[in-house]
Order: C-alpha cells, then structure tokens, then sequence
C-alpha cells in the first residue's frame, strides 16, 4: 500500500477541490470529522476499510487515493456536457476518436 501521508495528501486535494470540508466528507462516508482529519495528516485510522466509500464520495478511483494514477477515469460524467462528449465520442469511428483525443490534448496544452 501507498504512504499514508500521500494518501491523505489525494484526499485533502480531491475534497479541497470539490469545494467540500472536512465535515462534509465526514458526512458522506460517515464518519466523524476526527477521522478525516486524521486519514488527510496520514494517520490513517480505518482509511482502508473506508477507501472505497472515501473514492466513491469523492468521485475519484480507489487507485487514485492509494497510487496517485487512476487508469479507469472517472465513474461516471459529472456535468451534462461532460456527458454529451462522451456519448459523441463513443459514436466515433476509432480514427475520429484519436483525432478528437490529439485535439483535446492539444486544447489542454498536454
């Protein structure tokens, strides 16, 4: 398993940017809000046999906490234009779905 000081870094950062606090992730894998202070300082507490409800809350991979990669991508879309582009894309020949991954590299500056 990753450093737990990492892991709670991924934590930290992920709710940090779905704008939550610590009380209301402590709410939506319900726990107290002790215990994610503690997982994001690495002290990891029940980190493990909470992950997977940690990664769902947050909408991220378990891999994501654990390693820093998610391979999969995310669940499910989170916005309807989100949505929209990806019902586009599955429509897509494969050609047409490299081109439209250059291009959206591209657009990102990756």
């Amino acid at each position: 398993m990753t450093d737990p000081m990492q892991m709670g870094a991924r934590i930290r950062e992920v709710r940090r940017e779905r704008g939550w606090t610590q009380d209301q992730l402590a709410l939506a894998v319900g726990v107290s809000r002790s215990a994610v202070a503690q997982w994001e300082t690495g002290r990891a507490g029940q980190i493990t046999g909470n992950l997977t409800r940690i990664a769902a809350a947050l909408q991220v991979g378990v891999e994501y906490l654990m390693y820093g990669q998610d391979k999969r991508g995310p669940a499910e879309a989170i916005s309807g234009d989100e949505l929209a582009i990806l019902r586009l894309y599955r429509e897509c020949s494969p050609e047409d779905r490299q081109l439209l991954l250059r291009t959206a590299r591209r657009l990102c500056g990756r």
